[in-house]
């Protein structure tokens, strides 16, 4: 059963909003404070945090800076501050959607429901990047075994570390598809993104470089990640 953690630490309004998740078909947990929010999200298998901004001792920004350091699980923003300015902070530090209060309990169930889903289609395209090994993969003069584990430009082995070779087979599998560092991070390395994290951007730099002239494909795409330009957009620049 899916299991969400409420930080809240109005006792009114959680027995409102725990009453309505169990009603909803979902397993809850409840913390009245921050502290005791990141002891028992690290303790149990939490599937959804709803987590209030203003908390006692530990407010909500430092708890979802905590859970951050270890986790991506989905965080769902509870407050009063409805200012843009508190919104952006919230995002940029992790939250995954921000519900203003007050709010009514059908909106939150169906927040709820739409952060899952996401998450639940993120994790299986997850698996499915990560188990898919697939047969060679073409790009010009590129070729790579995913089998052999080898990638030769013009015919000559390249010299890749591992991580670089399970990105660019990831690029090469989707050429066109935007990837974020969030994505790649945990695709690639196995592991929860940090803001400022730089170890992408670092590999795809090497890995740039290792492929001469079509390592300009890999495209930064601002804000998000990197793409393998599509043979496609390669055609139409050729020829516009």
């Amino acid at each position: 059963m899916t299991t969400i953690l409420l930080v809240e630490d109005e006792i009114d309004l959680a027995q409102v909003v725990l009453r309505e998740l169990e009603s909803s078909g979902y397993s809850t947990a409840h913390a009245r404070d921050g502290l005791s929010a990141v002891s028992l999200h690290s303790s149990m298998q939490i599937d959804l945090v709803l987590l209030d901004w203003m908390l006692p001792g530990l407010n909500g920004l430092d708890v979802l800076r905590r859970i951050r350091q270890t986790a991506s699980t989905p965080v769902l923003m509870l407050t009063a501050r409805s200012e843009e300015a508190d919104r952006v902070v919230g995002l940029e530090v992790g939250a995954d959607d921000y519900l203003t209060k007050p709010f009514s309990m059908r909106e939150l169930i169906a927040r709820v429901r739409a952060l899952l889903r996401r998450n639940e289609l993120i994790m299986h395209t997850l698996q499915a990047d990560r188990l898919d090994t697939g047969t060679s993969l073409v790009r010009g003069p590129l070729q790579l075994n995913p089998q052999t584990h080898v990638a030769t430009l013009h015919s000559v082995p390249l010299d890749l570390s591992p991580t670089e070779f399970t990105l660019l087979q990831l690029l090469l599998r989707s050429p066109g598809r935007a990837f974020s560092r969030a994505y790649l991070i945990e695709t690639v390395w196995s592991e929860t993104y940090v803001g400022g994290d730089r170890s992408v951007d670092n590999v795809v730099l090497r890995l740039r470089k290792k492929l001469g002239s079509l390592g300009d494909a890999i495209e930064t795409v601002w804000g998000v990640g990197y793409r393998l330009r599509s043979e496609t957009a390669v055609t139409n620049r050729r020829h516009s």
